[in-house]
């Protein structure tokens, strides 16, 4: 029985040192893997950057042509003789040049 258990530890020490081995690789190398992946969240890479800017022009893009669809309902109010409507026209005019003319962000 002796020898049964010596044998049986002497062929499972490769074993267990290698399991040890890995563990102690892996224990070192977490931190690294772990500064790594907090890089990855708080840095933005070209390709997101991108995808943002896109979104931010689509979402300017579809507000200008909100306001040019009020525009043209007020001009066609203003020539049928509606001061008023006259003055909105203009004044979303104002609001489509400074919406043009504003950088993206």
């Amino acid at each position: 029985m002796r020898l049964l258990i010596a044998c049986l530890a002497v062929l499972t020490m490769p074993l267990l040192s290698g399991c040890i081995a890995r563990t102690a690789v892996d224990v070192v190398t977490a931190p690294v893997r772990a500064a790594g992946q907090v890089i990855d969240w708080t840095t933005t890479s070209q390709d997101e950057a991108d995808r943002d800017l896109g979104r931010r022009v689509r979402e300017r893009e579809a507000e200008i042509g909100r306001l040019e669809r009020q525009r043209a309902r007020a001009a066609e109010r203003c020539r049928d003789g509606r001061e008023d409507a006259c003055r909105d026209a203009e004044d979303l005019d104002g609001q489509i040049a400074d919406l043009r003319n504003a950088p993206v962000d």
